[in-house]
């Protein structure tokens, strides 16, 4: 009896036992391909690629959140000193920095 070799590229699956003993039994080999190539929508890039953006989008509108509270914050500090400190004089001029109620 010769030997021979599994066919094709599937030939390092098979164990090479299992062949003999199918060969020297007249029995057949089963061989089970899955396929890998599907026509579907590869679903795991998207899902990651809309994450990213979601995650980028959520991102920058918490960072234009935070400028904002900042700069509320700083306009609300700045009207508190004005308003305690009172007028400002340099060289002769006076300049009110607010508005008093009473005026």
């Amino acid at each position: 009896m010769s030997h021979r070799d599994p066919p094709g590229i599937i030939a390092p699956h098979v164990p090479a036992d299992d062949w003999r003993r199918a060969e020297a039994t007249g029995h057949a080999v089963v061989i089970v391909v899955q396929a890998a190539d599907s026509n579907g929508i590869p679903w795991r890039p998207v899902v990651i690629a809309i994450g990213v953006a979601g995650a980028t989008a959520v991102g920058t509108w918490g960072l234009v959140v935070a400028l904002c509270t900042l700069l509320d914050a700083t306009a609300h500090a700045l009207t508190a000193i004005a308003t305690a400190a009172g007028p400002i004089g340099v060289g002769g001029l006076t300049f009110r920095l607010s508005r008093t109620k009473n005026t």
